[in-house]
């Protein structure tokens, strides 16, 4: 999964973002470049966690934006990465919503999300991945994990 991100130009690096709505704009950014999905898609996501509230934090330190399965501006079944170095709070003053790990999703065939989110979630269930990932800084960096751990 990791080499597919950077083979299909789908990572970000940052240092830090003055909140969390131009971070997902941030995180959305490589599938908006590609034709994954459009601005409207964008919105939808930061709507829905003004909304919902921070939903997309799944673990502290990992976010997954998204909206809804088949939502509008979305054209193709992606996932991106986007690494922060400086925490994004979803919620001030609780740690528990802050996420430096951005994996955004889109999807139009359920079947292939289904596929992602599985690959995704085993990678994630794997702490030293999640600790190298966290000190991830480019796409070698992403590739030697890749190597090392999946």
């Amino acid at each position: 999964m990791l080499r597919e991100f950077v083979e299909k130009k789908h990572t970000v690096y940052a240092q830090s973002f003055p909140n969390w709505e131009v971070a997902i704009q941030a995180a959305c950014g490589p599938l908006l470049k590609d034709g994954s999905i459009e601005p409207a898609y964008v919105e939808s996501v930061i709507g829905c966690v003004k909304e919902f509230g921070p939903y997309i934090v799944i673990a502290p330190n990992i976010a997954m934006p998204h909206a809804s399965t088949g939502a509008v501006g979305v054209h193709k079944t992606h996932i991106s990465f986007m690494k922060v170095e400086e925490p994004v709070h979803f919620e001030p003053g609780n740690p528990d919503y802050d996420a430096r790990l951005f994996f955004t999703l889109a999807a139009v065939d359920s079947e292939k999300h289904l596929e992602n989110m599985v690959k995704l979630s085993e990678m994630l269930m794997n702490d030293q991945v999640v600790e190298a990932l966290l000190d991830a800084r480019n796409d070698e960096d992403l590739l030697r994990i890749a190597d090392l751990y999946l």
